[in-house]
Formats: C-alpha cells, sequence, structure tokens
C-alpha cells in the first residue's frame, strides 16, 4: 500500500476506535434493520425477523468490503481476476453444501434442483450486490489517485520552477548590486588615498570584511542571524565612510536570536534598500537601526530608517523594487504563508518589518 494509502488508513483506524467504533456499529446496525423492515413490506413472504437478519448479514459484509476497497482499491483492481475466481469458487462451494445438506435431510430429487437454483439466485444477488459497489469504488478512487498524483507533480514541477526563478533572480540581484556596491567604495577608497586621509585603511578593513563575509553566505541557503548581522555590521561600516555623519547605525540582536536561522542576504537587501531611498536622498540622512525581537511562536526582524520614507520607492503603493519583491518571493517558497515583509510608515522614514515562525526558522 502507498504511504498516502497507509497514512489515510492509519487516520481512519485512529478516529474509529473505541467508543466511537461501537457507536459506529450501532448506527449501521440500525440503518440495515430499518432496511430489512421495508424488505419486508415490500415483499411479504419474508418474514421481519428474517428480513432484519438478511439485510445485517449482507450490510456488514458490505461496508467491510466498502472500507477495504477504498484504502486498498490497487490490489482488488490487480488482482480482479483472483477475486472473480474467488466468488464463483464460493457460489460452487456453497451451491455443494446446499446440495449435501438437502439430500441428507431427505429432499425429494425433482425439488432438489428447484431449490439449488434459488439458492444460487440469492447467493448471485448477495455477491453481486456486494461485488458491484466494491469495483466501482475502486475504479473511482484509482482514478482520483492518478488525477492526484498528476497534481502533485505539477505543483512539484512549478514548486521548482519557482524555486529556480528566485534562484535566478537572486544571482541576478547579486550581480547588479555588488558590482555597483564595489565600484562605489574603490572610488571612495582612491578619493580618501588621494587626500592623505587615515581612514582609507579603516575603509579598505571593513570592505574586506564585507567581501569576505558575503561571498562565504552565497555559498549557502541560509545564515544565522549573528552572520547576517555581522554582515550588515561591515556593509554600514563602509557606507558610513561614504556618507560621512549622514549615516548612523544601530544594531540591536539579542544572544538568545544569534542562531536562528534565515534565507541569505535577506537582512542585507533590506538594509541595501534603507540606504538606496531612505538615507542617500535626505539631507540630513538619518539612522539605520536593525533589530531582531521574539515574539509568540514568531520573530520579528525590524529594520528602521530615518530617511525620507515611502516616497522614494519604486513603487507608489509602497511595494519596493525588484530587491524587495525577491525578499518576499524568497520567504514564501522557505515559510510558505507563515512569514511576510511588511513596510509601513516609521515617521520620519521607513520600517520594513520581517515576521517569520520562530520553530521553523
Amino acid at each position: 500500500m502507498p504511504l498516502v494509502q497507509r497514512q489515510q488508513l492509519l487516520a481512519f483506524s485512529l478516529k474509529y476506535r473505541g467508543a466511537r467504533l461501537y457507536w459506529t456499529l450501532a448506527a449501521l446496525a440500525l440503518v440495515f434493520s430499518v432496511c430489512g423492515v421495508i424488505l419486508h413490506f415490500c415483499s411479504e413472504s419474508i418474514g421481519w425477523l428474517h428480513a432484519i437478519v438478511l439485510a445485517n448479514a449482507i450490510g456488514f459484509p458490505l461496508a467491510a468490503a466498502v472500507v477495504s476497497a477504498w484504502f486498498d482499491y490497487r490490489r482488488i483492481i490487480h488482482d480482479s481476476r483472483k477475486h472473480l475466481l474467488i466468488i464463483l469458487g464460493c457460489l460452487l462451494a456453497q451451491t455443494l453444501v446446499v446440495a449435501g445438506g438437502m439430500w441428507a435431510s431427505g429432499t425429494p430429487f425433482e425439488a432438489l434442483g428447484g431449490r439449488l437454483v434459488s439458492v444460487l439466485k440469492g447467493a448471485a444477488v448477495g455477491m453481486l450486490v456486494v461485488g458491484v459497489p466494491v469495483m466501482i469504488i475502486s475504479v473511482l478512487r484509482k482514478r482520483q489517485s492518478e488525477a492526484m498524483n498528476v497534481r502533485l507533480q505539477r505543483e512539484a514541477e512549478q514548486a521548482k520552477m519557482a524555486r529556480e526563478l528566485a534562484e535566478s533572480q537572486l544571482r541576478l540581484l547579486r550581480a547588479q548590486i555588488e558590482p555597483h556596491f564595489l565600484f562605489n567604495t574603490l572610488g571612495a577608497v582612491q578619493q580618501l588615498a588621494q587626500q592623505g586621509a587615515p581612514r582609507a585603511a579603516e575603509l579598505t578593513g571593513n570592505l574586506i570584511d564585507f567581501l569576505r563575509s558575503s561571498m562565504r553566505d552565497m555559498r549557502s541557503e541560509q545564515v544565522s542571524l549573528a552572520a547576517e548581522f555581522g554582515l550588515v555590521e561591515s556593509y554600514l561600516k563602509v557606507m558610513q565612510v561614504r556618507l560621512g555623519e549622514r549615516l548612523r547605525f544601530d544594531l540591536q540582536l539579542p544572544r538568545a536570536l544569534e542562531q536562528v536561522q534565515l534565507p541569505t542576504m535577506i537582512l542585507l537587501t533590506l538594509v541595501e534598500n534603507a540606504i538606496k531611498h531612505g538615507i542617500e536622498p535626505a539631507l540630513r540622512g538619518g539612522e539605520v537601526t536593525v533589530s531582531a525581537q521574539a515574539l509568540e511562536g514568531a520573530l520579528r526582524i525590524r529594520v528602521q530608517d530615518g530617511g525620507v520614507g515611502m516616497s522614494t520607492l519604486p513603487e507608489p503603493d509602497g511595494g519596493g523594487g525588484t530587491g524587495l519583491e525577491n525578499v518576499r518571493h524568497r520567504l514564501r517558497l522557505v515559510y510558505g504563508d507563515a512569514a511576510s515583509l511588511r513596510l509601513h510608515d516609521g515617521d520620519p522614514g521607513l520600517i520594513a518589518d520581517v515576521i517569520i515562525p520562530h520553530a521553523q526558522a
């Protein structure tokens, strides 16, 4: 039995056990008894007690066969010829047993044939009453299973394509961001060196730390919050040399959350967005605050800047550009609907909140 059918059978067995099982059997017995009473009124030649016993004798095997066909339809369809031979063998054995009993009881030979025909008709009707629903349910379950397999395969292919698309978008985003950032920073180093500024060595060291961390994180799908905060700190130190007193930053990471895992480069993308669309357009600059906080069953990572706010975002509704859309897409692939990226006014500036499930993180 395939894994899906085994899981369904396990759930069914756990649901119908104990008192629930007894109540279910009692309810079935009541339904079958009502059917027997109806059969008695339809055919007065059958006594009401005989009709009730007959209805239960057919009903419970039918219910058991339906349950068996529902959970083990593959075997029933695969061994349909075998089951047909078993049914025919049962009919033959029943005929021989009934014939032997009637012959031993002294039934006249002339009446023996007619009674055997009646017995065979009754047995055949009983087999059909059980066999036909079983085969119908087995065929329907097979079609349902095939449709479900096709749907799951299609969803798996779509998920694979979506993941590959997200990865290609991430590579493209990195290819766009890193050269631009690197060239701008090297230009700043050049200017400082030309001016004979002692901070050129500090900027070069921060740049080396940033490149070393970013190259290491690129090889991983997920990194710890401590590593991501370290990468963000190196980046902000480099940007602080470029922007001077226009950029101030504060990093707040509780020690208990340092080893929490999250998709790589997500936090850096939000900080870059805050610098590009918040701090740089502001005449006086502003402060960037990056924090992590454990909520009830979730983790909130916040990037808040004191810049110009939502007015410079690429989309007028505050949805953000390629970087923010990439963050949303990657969060959706990793956590599904349990994670989100929300943007709202910081008064002044902009607040970007990433919510991820703490246990899954």
